[in-house]
């Protein structure tokens, strides 16, 4: 690949092997180079395409007003996640956190500290990605010399949040935390018993809460299911039916959604799981 155009040390325009135009990212890469000038592959760490003329516009943009060490330290965090989570994240991530820790930064600097209302939310559910948000708060003061606070931590937590979730929207992320919490209260109280969020049936039912409030606010769940299963459940695990039944109440009222049979014998199933012990 040849170097159409240096953006910072660390950034670059250039082709890919079929004539798309990208942006290359890696620490060093620009340093002393030109157009003309041929791109050292061992120091690519990330391409993105420019296929998406609204990316393309942002990352411009971003470039151009923020300092290069603000994307080395998103380049750093997003490299560290994928490590422990063993996934990649959504391109998006680059611009959203980027534009975040910069904001984040200045408002530090002016001492006007946000507080996360969603932080304890965000440490109980997302206990991973809260931290992977406390070491990119090491990582944001190695390498920029600014100590953020925990509330910090959280909201870099929901970025990788929605970047594992195909970077949607912020809000969604956040409607979707707020169904996730209704939803075990009513457990809770239905059961009057507090549910071990140690246990790898907490975390099974939680992992399928969260994509199943993700459906739910996309629009993605369907009247259809199996009738047989569902009548089998209803009748095999009675009281876990009936707090499926308050958790249908409550998304018919607050979202005009219902479950379908599927997630009615989905959420029945979690629910016995998680809550036998509690109930012997």
């Amino acid at each position: 690949m040849i170097i159409e155009k240096v953006l910072n040390n660390n950034l670059l325009l250039t082709r890919n092997t079929k004539g798309k135009e990208v942006i290359v990212m890696g620490k060093g890469i620009s340093f002393q180079k030109g157009a003309g000038d041929e791109v050292d592959e061992h120091k690519i760490d990330k391409i993105f395409h420019l296929a998406e003329h609204a990316f393309a516009v942002k990352m411009a943009e971003l470039i151009h007003e923020l300092p290069a060490v603000h994307f080395e330290v998103v380049n750093e965090i997003v490299k560290h996640a994928n490590h422990v989570l063993g996934t990649e994240l959504s391109d998006n991530i680059y611009l959203s956190l980027t534009d975040h820790i910069s904001f984040a930064i200045q408002r530090k600097n002016k001492g006007m500290e946000i507080k996360n209302a969603m932080l304890f939310e965000i440490k109980r559910f997302y206990k991973t990605e809260f931290s992977i948000g406390l070491d990119a708060l090491q990582l944001i003061s190695d390498m920029i010399g600014v100590s953020l606070g925990e509330d910090e931590a959280g909201f870099i937590a929901l970025h990788v949040v929605n970047a594992r979730l195909d970077g949607t929207e912020m809000k969604l992320t956040i409607k979707m935390t707020e169904i996730v919490n209704e939803i075990l209260k009513i457990v809770t109280y239905h059961y009057g018993t507090v549910l071990d969020e140690s246990s790898l049936n907490y975390s099974r039912f939680l992992t399928h809460l969260q994509y199943f409030a993700m459906r739910l606010l996309r629009h993605e769940i369907h009247q259809s299911g199996e009738d047989f299963l569902y009548q089998q459940v209803k009748k095999t695990y009675v009281k876990a039916f009936s707090c499926t039944c308050k958790i249908n109440e409550y998304l018919e009222k607050t979202y005009g959604q219902s479950l379908n049979k599927d997630e009615f014998v989905y959420l029945t199933i979690h629910i016995q799981r998680l809550t036998e012990r509690s109930t012997l």
